[in-house]
Parts: structure tokens; C-alpha cells; sequence
């Protein structure tokens, strides 16, 4: 079989330097090390972490005084960092400087009492932690449809932003919804990350061009999904697995080309290792 592999696919920008964070930080301590959270969504790369004794806490309560506390690459609430450094840990700030700069732009747009729209996943990490630095009322939504829904009144005064992560297609009709209802203008904030566009748009590309599309990545990586719900939106079988393992060669029969990418925090290796099993049909 041939594959045709996109060339964004795997680690991205934030996603690097978290993990090089979070190495500098097991050379140069002697500390017990934590992080809050996965660092990323990637339960490989996790799992290779643990082994060399990085600890993964749930809540800031856990973590011993004096640690050092990995805050992960999605960013973390306001007040879990402040809990954090009441118990007297030392923090790495590994989030993503994209997440960075949507957190200081939402926290800058709504110090005049301006009401949040969010689009994002309400129960995502990066989410969580947007939705701190809003410094009024906040709305969060999935689609377009929820946002249909909103109690928005039409004078109101409002900021749109999303998940970093987010489709910008899905962004711009939003957007445009948006304005049409709100009398009173929408500010919104470009906060979707450029590498984002980049992959979601370079799988399209492929996907037109493939028999089926593969997409690696962890199931917990919004991201992945994402690009795996684009592709699968082309028209044409398309696959999300974590590693080969979940490969299944009865999928690819009668097909000849397949496209190939990843999420963002999906390591080389695992990529190159599906590419392999898919070249060998």
C-alpha cells in the first residue's frame, strides 16, 4: 500500500518544549517531580514518564511541599496554580505559549465586565483553565448549535474566543452567527493556534487524494479527534488509533493509497511505526 504522510503530522511547537521542560526539570532536580495532570494527551508518552518517576497528581491538595510541580501544557485554572504555590511548590510553567497568549488575551478583553463565549470542550483542560482568566460572566459551547441556545441578549457586550485546538471553519460560522444576533458588535479573539489550521487543513488536502486516512493519536487528544472527524467528514474510511496495534488489515483491503497523520502530541515513532504496517500491506 501506498501512504501518503502529511507533513505537520506529530509534536508541535507547545508540546515540544513541555516535554523539554519536563526533562530539564528531571536532570536538574533532586525534588520529587509532579505534574498536574497529563502533561499532554498521549498515554505513551505518559506511561515512559512514570517509568522515570515523574508522579501525576489530580488536584493541587496532592502535591508534597517542596515539589516540583509541572504545570501541563494545556494550562491550568488560576486558582489551582495559587493552591499550588500556598503549599509551597516549586512550578515549571510548561504550558503552551499559544494557550499563554489566549489566556492573557481573554483576561485583557474582559476586564471591562464583557461577557466570554468560549468555543470549546467543556470538560477539556485548556478549557478549564481559559475559562479562569475571563473576568465576567462566561458562556463555553460545542457547536454551533449550542451556541444557538445561549441567553444572549442582543445589546449585550460580548467577546468570542476559542479552544486553541478548535476547527476554525466551525469558528468562522460561528463568528458569523454571532454578529448577525448582537447588536452591539462582537470583538473576537484570533486564538485558534496557526498549527492547528495547518494540520486540519493539510488532512483535508489528503484526504482528498486517499483511498482512507489513518490518524494516530491518544483518544483523550481533542486535536486528534478533531482532525479524525474531518477526515471521516471527506467521505472516505478513515481511522483513529493510538499506535499500530490498533491497525486491522481487513480495514485497508481494496484500497491502495492511504493518507497518514497525527495530533499534536503524538510522538515520531509511533507515526513511523504505523507508516511501516501500512506500507507492508
Amino acid at each position: 500500500m501506498k501512504v501518503l504522510r502529511a507533513n505537520t503530522a506529530g509534536f508541535c511547537m507547545g508540546v515540544g518544549l513541555a516535554l523539554k521542560r519536563l526533562d530539564r526539570a528531571l536532570q536538574e532536580q533532586r525534588k520529587p517531580i509532579a505534574t498536574l495532570g497529563p502533561i499532554i494527551h498521549n498515554p505513551q508518552v505518559l506511561a515512559e514518564y512514570a517509568k522515570k518517576g515523574v508522579r501525576r497528581i489530580a488536584r493541587a491538595e496532592e502535591a508534597t511541599r517542596g515539589a516540583c510541580v509541572i504545570i501541563r501544557a494545556h494550562g491550568i485554572p488560576r486558582t489551582e496554580e495559587a493552591r499550588l504555590v500556598e503549599r509551597g511548590a516549586q512550578l515549571v510553567d510548561a504550558t503552551c505559549p499559544r494557550v499563554k497568549a489566549a489566556q492573557l488575551a481573554i483576561a485583557r478583553a474582559t476586564r471591562q465586565e464583557q461577557c466570554l463565549l468560549l468555543f470549546g470542550e467543556a470538560d477539556h483542560p485548556e478549557v478549564r483553565g481559559l475559562l479562569s482568566y475571563a473576568c465576567a460572566e462566561r458562556y463555553v459551547f460545542g457547536s454551533l448549535d449550542e451556541c444557538k441556545t445561549l441567553p444572549l441578549a442582543p445589546a449585550g457586550r460580548y467577546v468570542l474566543a476559542a479552544q486553541t485546538t478548535q476547527d476554525i471553519r466551525q469558528f468562522v460560522a460561528i463568528q458569523a452567527y454571532l454578529e448577525q444576533r448582537l447588536a452591539g458588535g462582537l470583538p473576537s479573539l484570533q486564538t485558534i493556534c496557526d498549527a492547528t489550521e495547518k494540520r486540519q487543513s493539510e488532512a483535508l488536502e489528503i484526504a482528498a487524494r486517499v483511498d482512507c486516512m489513518v490518524v494516530v493519536g491518544g483518544r483523550d487528544s481533542g486535536n486528534t479527534r478533531r482532525l479524525a472527524e474531518l477526515a471521516a467528514g471527506t467521505g472516505i474510511p478513515a481511522l483513529h488509533v493510538e499506535n499500530e496495534k490498533g491497525l486491522d488489515a481487513a480495514f485497508f483491503r481494496g484500497k491502495l493509497f492511504a493518507g497518514l497523520t497525527a495530533g499534536a502530541s503524538t510522538p515520531k515513532s509511533l507515526i513511523d511505526a504505523v507508516e511501516f504496517f501500512l506500507e507492508s500491506l
